[in-house]
């Protein structure tokens, strides 16, 4: 993994953390849990608190993109201020209900702040034009996932493009065996470790599909295998699992997909637009 030393410490912990061994994961707990200690700290300190070798701190911080501990240091140093502390501090049970809101309100600022960051911009480019390019878009995610792709659908067909989306798995994996190369898929899943949607891509991947991945996780099997991979960031938290803290970030990828998508298609994307304000008219009183 070759990065620059100016990227954010935390954000490639939290990004690559399901890769990561049981010595590694057990660095990136301390890291997550101490920064200050890891900040005012040298490599030999860290390493005897946290019971391992030198060099294993050593190979993780290269692990993450650090030249080694000390520019990993730095980068953490830069990026841990009080703010950041405050909105990712767990919700407490004498928390009333003002304080819950706001908690959950700066938690999802800072999870879109996070995922702009970590948006390649080439990636979100070549997806946009995909989208352009494509006799068909068919959006595919279990689960929780499934809402996203749901509402990618009701967003996208505002294009004026051919989108579909299906809610069974069942009844996805029948409308991925139908796909072209001329088709995209596009795969959500927070893990990218989904059976459901790896067996979507695989069947997809036979037809000559280009695929575009929106998954949590760099190293996952979902983000390694799709032509174009979207990352989100999330923390979690006592009352929302990390999954569940994603989806405000799903959410806003895939809007800022559709606002380009119909930003480039012009007098079409109105014309799209307009025709669907119309028929939506006649179901209000």
């Amino acid at each position: 993994m070759s990065r620059s030393d100016t990227h954010s410490c935390l954000m490639s912990i939290r990004s690559h953390y399901s890769t990561f061994s049981d010595k590694e994961k057990a660095i990136a707990d301390y890291i997550l849990s101490n920064p200050n200690k890891v900040i005012h700290g040298t490599i030999n300190q860290v390493a005897e608190e946290i019971g391992l070798a030198d060099s294993t701190v050593f190979r993780f911080c290269k692990r993450i993109g650090f030249k080694g501990y000390q520019a990993m240091k730095i980068a953490l140093a830069a990026e841990f201020v009080e703010p950041i502390q405050d909105i990712h501090e767990n919700i407490s049970a004498n928390d009333d209900e003002k304080t819950v809101l706001e908690k959950v309100f700066h938690s999802n600022i800072q999870t879109l702040e996070d995922t702009l960051k970590v948006i390649n911009e080439k990636y979100f480019k070549d997806a946009v034009e995909a989208i352009l390019s494509a006799k068909k878009v068919e959006f595919f995610g279990s689960g929780g996932s499934n809402i996203i792709a749901l509402d990618g659908y009701h967003k996208l067909i505002r294009t004026g493009i051919s989108v579909f989306a299906q809610a069974d798995t069942h009844m996805q994996l029948m409308a991925a065996s139908q796909m072209t190369s001329e088709d995209v898929a596009i795969l959500i899943s927070h893990t990218g470790t989904t059976k459901d949607i790896l067996d979507i891509y695989e069947t997809v991947m036979k037809n000559g599909v280009k695929t575009i991945g929106i998954t949590g996780f760099t190293q996952s099997p979902l983000s390694q295998k799709v032509d174009i991979p979207l990352y989100t960031l999330s923390e979690e938290t006592d009352f929302r699992s990390e999954a569940l803290a994603s989806r405000i970030a799903q959410l806003s990828v895939i809007d800022a997909i559709y606002v380009n998508v119909l930003m480039a298609r012009k007098e079409a994307g109105k014309l799209s637009i307009e025709k669907m304000r119309k028929a939506i008219a006649t179901k209000r009183i």
